[in-house]
């Protein structure tokens, strides 16, 4: 048998992707795993980062893989689990449903979030322009995303390359959650971590605050009154009253004001 069929283009033969998942399958639990794992995927997407985040269920994130990731630490890793996860849409997607699946960032993210500072920090700076994740189950609850991204100038992933992807996802979800289950150190970090990452003003109520939130998000004035169930118009007399007692002008300084 020399190839798969499919109506999406050219995949890899039959015998070398075996082959290479045969090789990602043997070295799970070694330091060898991901990258027989990232040379897997790219058989059936290019991609040019693979990395990933731990999230507990009290409002934490954990490095799990970043290793490949040198320049851009502080960017990428650094500023992230210092409390700027809680703008990501991977992290309110396990929140809501951890399952075990591959989830695909531009459909789950809100209608403004190319216009957020947390995307012009996180993903314009370090170049990301696509992303997928594959939700992982660790052990005592943790969940994790292991992400592949385009970056540079690469085209965002194309509708056959999620198929595909989508199609090993539950090979790659398996496998993933055997070799990260047991994450070495995560117990110490745990123990170290800390405050959660929350966002909170003393000026501002629960419904200010609730959409505060969203507003960082990336959740633009109707998909607001959407989420809350709320008319357009109040939503922007909320906005103006939360600017009016901040003391602020601009979703940048009120970024730098709960997530600096």
């Amino acid at each position: 048998m020399n190839s798969v069929p499919s109506p999406f283009g050219p995949l890899p033969t039959f015998k070398v992707w075996n082959a290479l998942i045969a090789e990602a399958v043997s070295c799970v639990g070694s330091r060898g795993f991901p990258d027989a794992l990232a040379a897997a995927l790219r058989l059936l997407s290019p991609f040019q980062m693979m990395n990933g985040f731990i999230y507990s269920s009290d409002g934490h994130a954990f490095d799990l893989y970043n290793d490949k990731i040198v320049a851009e630490r502080a960017l990428i890793v650094d500023r992230y689990l210092a409390g700027a996860f809680v703008l990501d849409p991977f992290y309110d997607a396990i929140r809501a449903d951890g399952s075990e699946r591959m989830i695909v960032m531009r459909e789950i993210a809100p209608d403004d979030f190319a216009q957020t500072e947390y995307f012009r920090l996180h993903y314009a700076a370090t170049e990301i322009v696509d992303e997928i994740g594959f939700v992982l189950r660790l052990e005592s609850g943790y969940i994790a995303v292991l992400s592949l991204s385009r970056t540079g100038s690469a085209a965002p992933f194309s509708e056959e390359d999620l198929q595909r992807l989508r199609s090993a996802a539950p090979l790659v979800c398996a496998l993933g959650s055997r070799h990260w289950f047991h994450v070495s150190g995560l117990s110490l970090e745990i123990k170290n971590a800390a405050p959660a990452a929350r966002i909170e003003h003393p000026l501002l109520t629960k419904r200010e605050l609730e959409i505060v939130t969203l507003i960082l998000k990336g959740h633009s004035n109707l998909s607001l009154a959407a989420v809350l169930a709320l008319s357009p118009n109040t939503v922007k007399v909320h906005r103006r009253q939360i600017y009016s007692k901040l003391n602020i002008s601009s979703q940048g300084e009120l970024f730098r004001l709960f997530l600096a």
